[in-house]
């Protein structure tokens, strides 16, 4: 017999988790007969009734396998979603958010995939029902992660995941920092099935997801997955020299022919000005590669769980 843990982080979804959970519910008889089912709902340190709604859905069910996590502070849905885990016992995990806006009744056509081996079922967002800068920011990003960090990334990015216990493990076991969680799944190369959906517009509640945290992941994502601003760096600086040392043949050249007299601070403060940016450029990057080495060799916790609760399932 089969069971599947479905994690939800939850940050500020008092009014979605009343309606959510009862979709996810409806949603079982979807499922092959005998398919056990555990809920893990995870709060992100929301600061509204948050927890009184998981607790309310908790209590409302004693029947049903229900674990309630609520975090100490807000640590980023990545590691919510990482708590999640930690508490997840099913022999497959899928992953969703509390606003329904990735369609639930996907879920069991995942779960039939992994019923045939496959570990890794990706749900990806072929469009989107948001505003043109939504889309604009979410379709920048991930076709950049694909071209410059991750090339076996669905286009279209992706929230909604299935993945084998295997894949729960691995990714506990790595326990990274400042990472996408998600990204990092397919980072451990499995191969992975492709079902595409329209994400829907947020019907209750308001979104979380500042411009912030958006910059923040995009920031994350190339760190942990690519090298490409490191190589940037390089390529850069050996174009500047170049440029440096042609323009300096130039000027030689030019002084010589008697073509052009050289005169005034213009030319060269624009030089050092240029210069230096690039340098206060290359520091930033350099310094947000080596922050993260600190924050990682520190080994502090992704997430502190401050309440565990869970009904006792005989």
């Amino acid at each position: 017999m089969a069971k599947i843990s479905i994690i939800i982080p939850c940050y500020y979804n008092e009014e979605n988790i009343p309606i959510t959970t009862e979709v996810l519910l409806e949603n079982e008889v979807r499922f092959p007969q005998g398919t056990q089912i555990e809920y893990v709902l995870v709060d992100d340190g929301s600061k509204d009734n948050t927890w009184q709604a998981l607790q309310n859905f908790k209590n409302k069910y004693p029947e049903k396998e229900i674990k309630i996590i609520k975090l100490a502070g807000n640590v980023g849905s990545h590691n919510a979603i990482l708590a999640g885990m930690h508490y997840a016992t099913g022999d497959c995990n899928v992953f969703i958010a509390a606003d329904l806006q990735d369609p639930p009744e996907l879920i069991p056509q995942m779960f039939e995939y992994w019923q045939k081996g496959v570990r890794l079922v990706i749900a990806n967002r072929t469009d989107r029902e948001e505003s043109f800068f939504q889309k604009l920011f979410a379709n920048t990003y991930h076709n950049l992660i694909r071209k410059l960090a991750l090339k076996n990334v669905p286009t279209g990015g992706f929230d909604l995941i299935l993945f084998d216990k295997a894949i729960r493990e691995e990714l506990i076991k790595m326990n990274e920092k400042n990472t996408n969680i998600l990204y990092l799944m397919t980072w451990l190369n499995y191969e992975y099935v492709n079902i595409p959906y329209t994400r829907r517009k947020r019907e209750i509640g308001k979104s979380r997801w500042t411009l912030k945290k958006k910059i923040k992941l995009f920031i994350d994502s190339f760190v942990s997955f690519s090298f490409f601003p490191i190589r940037m760096i390089s390529v850069t600086g050996l174009s500047l020299g170049v440029i440096a040392l042609l323009y300096g043949i130039f000027l030689l050249v030019a002084k010589l022919m008697d073509k052009i007299e050289l005169s005034g601070w213009t030319s060269l403060m624009l030089v050092v000005l240029f210069v230096s940016s690039f340098q206060m450029i290359a520091l930033g990057i350099l310094g947000e590669y080596v922050w993260r080495t600190l924050d990682a060799t520190r080994n502090r916790p992704n997430f502190v769980v401050d309440i565990f609760e869970e009904n006792t399932i005989k």
